[in-house]
Parts: structure tokens; sequence; C-alpha cells
């Protein structure tokens, strides 16, 4: 199981260049970044240029938000200046956002991002020297022209990895993907008997090269005052997730889809602190783990990469702690 180091959600892209070093020099395999406040192929940009070794991940970038060309151009020109150490990493986001924070159409989002990853490979293809003719449902690419050629990448093109949590996503991304990013609300039952499943139906049954990854939500502390503020922030985070329909069916599983309906409700409201409180020890043990070490006991044989998710201050020194000791 390969370890990567995840940027705090929050960072800036400077501090983002100054997480990838750190992580490189204490011996991670992979950094990600996410794509919050800031845009995530810019901070990857300048963790490229100052790291050498580890792998770089968009984790995630919204695809929803851009279209295939300039999704392809960027990944393209990460891959070059990484020397082609990036992986795509792309997700859906959900309705809200993509309509009313991005001004983009929605719809039918599974099929729209098969549709996507097909129209960014047929991109690439197209530098690589087939003509373009991507004709598709929601996206239409029919126009390469040697100005606009940069030619195939000498690194190959990137990995593509999808974020999926419904067992229809998942089925995209096994269907036109290099590996699944899985959620941070997930579990050990959701993730082997709804998430794996899915993955070999549309693989025809073998998950191959196929990279599954986790970005898995961690209590941390050196004293029992910081492990309390760790729970209560991944509590928050729990509930965060949780209030959202899409990722219902995680719940549902567990038998907390009535928990789930009172969080949304909650969450319309913008009533975060009383989302947080109903959280149980029972649900915080379900969607994180403690260490290092329960983190291999549970998803060692799921998984392939893992980083640890950790929505509250925390000394990096400790994550590599916990991961050593696992």
């Amino acid at each position: 199981m390969l370890v990567d180091f995840a940027a705090d959600v929050a960072a800036t892209p400077i501090q983002v260049e100054s997480a990838a070093v750190a992580a490189e020099k204490d011996g991670y395999d992979g950094f990600c970044a996410a794509e919050t406040k800031h845009d995530v192929f810019t901070a990857l940009t300048l963790a490229a240029r100052a790291t050498e070794r580890v792998t770089l991940q968009s984790a995630i970038a919204v695809a929803f938000a851009r279209n295939p060309m300039s999704v392809a151009v960027l990944a393209n020109d990460l891959q070059l200046i990484s020397g082609g150490r990036f992986q795509l990493g792309l997700g859906s986001q959900v309705q809200a956002h993509i309509e009313r924070r991005f001004a983009m159409p929605w719809g039918r989002p599974a099929a729209r991002m098969e549709e996507f990853v097909r129209a960014v490979r047929a991109v690439w293809a197209a530098w690589g020297g087939e003509r373009l003719a991507f004709r598709g449902e929601f996206y239409r690419h029919t126009l390469m022209t040697d100005f606009f050629n940069p030619g195939p990448n000498p690194y190959g093109n990137p990995p593509v990895l999808l974020a999926a949590v419904g067992e229809r996503m998942t089925q995209v991304a096994g269907r036109v993907a290099d590996g699944l990013l899985v959620h941070p609300l997930t579990s050990v039952d959701y993730l082997r008997e709804r998430t794996l499943p899915a993955l070999r139906e549309a693989r025809g049954g073998e998950l191959g090269d196929f990279a599954v990854c986790l970005s898995a939500m961690v209590v941390l502390g050196e004293t029992e005052a910081d492990r309390s503020r760790a729970e209560q922030a991944v509590k928050g985070q729990i509930a965060f997730y949780a209030s959202t329909p899409a990722y219902r069916a995680v719940l549902d599983m567990h038998g907390w889809g009535e928990l789930a309906d009172q969080l949304n409700a909650l969450s319309r409201r913008q009533a975060w602190a009383g989302m947080t409180a109903l959280i149980s020890d029972e649900v915080l043990g379900t969607f994180a783990v403690s260490g290092g070490a329960e983190l291999r006991e549970r998803f060692g044989a799921l998984v392939d990469r893992v980083s640890l998710y950790t929505p509250y201050e925390v000394d990096p020194a400790l994550k590599a702690q916990a991961l050593a000791r696992g």
C-alpha cells in the first residue's frame, strides 16, 4: 500500500509547494492537493517545480467547472512540468455548486463524467496524431490545428482517476479511468460490498492495475485534549459530508438513513454545531481510524494508495509517526 501526503484543504498554493517539498523529504510516495479555496493546478505546478520524486495528484479537480479541452491542456502541461509524475484526479462536485457557484450546466452526472473523460482522452489522442472528431451528447470537440497542438507528451499521458461514492459513478470510473478516488466518507463494509463489486463488474471481473486510492479520516493527537479536538473536527467533517444527499447510500448501508435526513435538514439552516452533535462515537468509529495500525488493518487488503485526511491542525511529524507505527 503506497502512502501519500495530503495537503491541508485550505492551504494556499505557496503552502502546498512547501508541503510537497516536506512530503518528499519525509519519504512519502506521493502528494495530493484538493481544490477548495485555490486552483489545484496552480498549486501542483509549484509543487512540480519544487520536487523531483513524488507523484502529484489533483484530488480532486472539479471537472464540470471546466471543459474537456481545458482539462486536457492543464493536465498535459503538468505532466510535462513534473516530468511524468502527475495524476489527474477528477470529481463532479454536487449540483448546487456546479450551477450556483460555477454557473455551469448540470444533469446526469455519471453519463456526463464518462463522456468528459472520453473527450479528454480524444484530445490527447489528437495531439498524438489522430483526427479530433469527438461528438457526444454533452461535449463536442472537432477542431485541432497545428498552431494549438503541443504534440504527444514525451512522458505519456497522465493517468486519470475519478472520485466516486455511488455505484453508477464508480462503474464509470471502472470503464474509463485508471483509478478510483474513494471518498473519505466510506467504511470497510461499503468499500467491500458496494464499491469494489461495482468496479469489478465494470471491468469484467478483474481490477488488474486499476488503482484504488483512499483518503482516510483519522483522529490524531499527542495529548487527550488534542485527541478530543481532533475527534470533534472529524465529527464535524463527517456531519458535513453525511448531510449531502448524494452520499446517503453510505449512511443507509449502516442503518443511518434517518441521521442523513436530520443532517440535511440542519445543513439547510447552516446549523453546523447541531450537526456535529448528532455524530455519535459509533458513527465516528465507522468512518474514521485512530492511527496507522488501524488503517492498515481495515483497508490494507482493499486499497492500493492511502492518505490521511485530518480536517484539523496537526503536526506533519505526528502523521508520519502514526503511519510508521502502523
